[in-house]
C-alpha cells in the first residue's frame, strides 16, 4: 500500500485542525495505523507507528499529535507533510505518533496522563517495536509540545510489584524537543491566556471535566499554574531543545525562553533555536526539523 495512509478508517467528525498540509513525503518508513495504547471511558486511545525502511537505530521517538489541544488525523498529516517522520526515520528512529485525545472529551491533565500511558505501553512492548525502552525521545509542536513537556517533567515512577504490567514501567524519557510550545498558561504577556481568542475554545474545558461546577478564580489560577511546564520544573529534567519563531502571533517566543531558563535553573540543559520572522509555524520549517532530528540523534546515543 502507498504511504502515507491518510484515512485508514472512516473519520466520523470534522477534523479540528486549522492548518492543513498535504502529506507529501519521501515515505522512507512503514506506517502501522491505529495501534491502541490505552483505553479511556471505553474508547481506544491510538497511535500510528512509523518504522524506518532502512537500518533501524534501536531508538524510539514519541510524537505528541495535538494542536489547540485537539488531536485528529489531519494534524498527523501536517506532521507528515512538514517532514517530521521523514527526518526521523531517515536516521533510523521508530516514531510513535500518539493521539492524546481532544479537549472536547478530556482535560489537559487527562491528556498528559494519556501521553505518559503511551510511553509506558511502548516500554512494555519495546521488544516488539525493536526499540530500547531506555532510549526514548519525546517531541511535540504547539499544544503537543505543551503536553509533551508536562509529561516529561512529571515522569511517573515504575512500580515493580504492581499487578498492572504497564505500571511496572516508568515514563522517563531521555530527551525532549519542542516547537513553539505554550509553557506558561498563567502568563501570556502579563495575563492569563485568552483561549477564546488564541485557540477558539472555552478555557474551562482544559482545566476541569465537562459539566463540573466552575472553579473559583483562585482555583483557576492554581490549575493554570499546574498546567504550565515552565512552573513545573522540579527534579533534574531531561535535556530540552526548544524551537520558536520570534514572530509567533499565537505563542510568544518568551514561552520557550522561560521554559529553557527553568530547565537550566533545575540543573538540566536546554538548547534554544530562535527562527527570525518565524510564525506558528513557518514555510521553511523543514530546516529546523532536520536540526531537531540531528539533536535527538546526538542525545539518544
Amino acid at each position: 500500500m502507498k504511504y502515507p495512509i491518510t484515512r485508514p478508517v472512516a473519520q466520523l467528525y470534522r477534523p479540528a485542525a486549522t492548518l492543513r498540509i498535504r502529506p507529501r513525503t519521501a515515505g522512507n518508513y512503514v506506517q502501522e495505523c491505529n495501534h491502541v495504547y490505552a483505553e479511556a471511558h471505553g474508547m481506544g486511545l491510538v497511535m500510528d507507528v512509523f518504522r524506518p525502511e532502512g537500518a533501524e537505530n534501536g531508538r524510539g521517538v514519541v510524537d505528541v499529535i495535538s494542536g489547540g489541544w485537539h488531536s485528529d488525523r489531519v494534524l498527523l498529516n501536517n506532521h507528515l507533510g512538514l517532514g517530521v517522520m521523514d527526518a526521523l526515520c531517515a536516521r533510523g528512529f521508530t516514531v510513535f505518533a500518539v493521539s492524546p485525545g481532544s479537549v472536547t472529551k478530556f482535560t489537559g491533565f487527562n491528556m498528559v496522563r494519556h501521553v505518559q500511558e503511551a510511553i509506558r505501553h511502548i516500554k512494555a512492548h519495546a521488544a516488539d517495536f525493536s526499540v530500547d525502552p531506555n532510549r526514548l525521545g519525546l517531541i511535540g509542536a504547539s499544544a503537543g509540545g505543551h503536553l509533551a513537556a508536562l509529561a516529561a517533567l512529571d515522569a511517573l515512577p515504575a512500580h515493580p510489584h504492581s499487578r498492572d504490567p504497564f505500571r511496572t514501567h516508568d515514563t522517563r524519557v531521555c530527551a525532549v524537543a519542542l516547537f513553539f510550545p505554550p509553557t506558561d498558561l498563567a502568563d501570556y504577556g502579563g495575563q492569563a491566556v485568552d483561549f477564546a481568542k488564541a485557540e477558539g475554545f472555552p478555557l474551562m474545558r482544559l482545566l476541569v471535566d465537562d459539566g463540573a461546577p466552575p472553579p473559583s478564580p483562585q482555583k483557576v489560577r492554581e490549575l493554570l499554574e499546574a498546567l504550565s511546564p515552565a512552573r513545573q520544573v522540579r527534579a533534574t529534567p531531561p535535556p530540552f531543545l526548544l524551537v520558536h519563531g520570534d514572530a509567533d502571533a499565537i505563542v510568544p517566543v518568551s514561552h520557550s525562553e522561560k521554559l529553557a531558563a527553568a530547565v537550566r535553573a533545575a540543573g538540566g540543559s536546554a538548547d534554544v533555536i530562535i527562527k527570525p520572522g518565524g510564525g506558528h509555524p513557518w514555510p521553511d520549517i523543514r530546516n529546523e526539523i532536520e536540526q531537531m532530528a540531528d539533536w535527538l540523534t546526538a542525545h539518544l546515543q
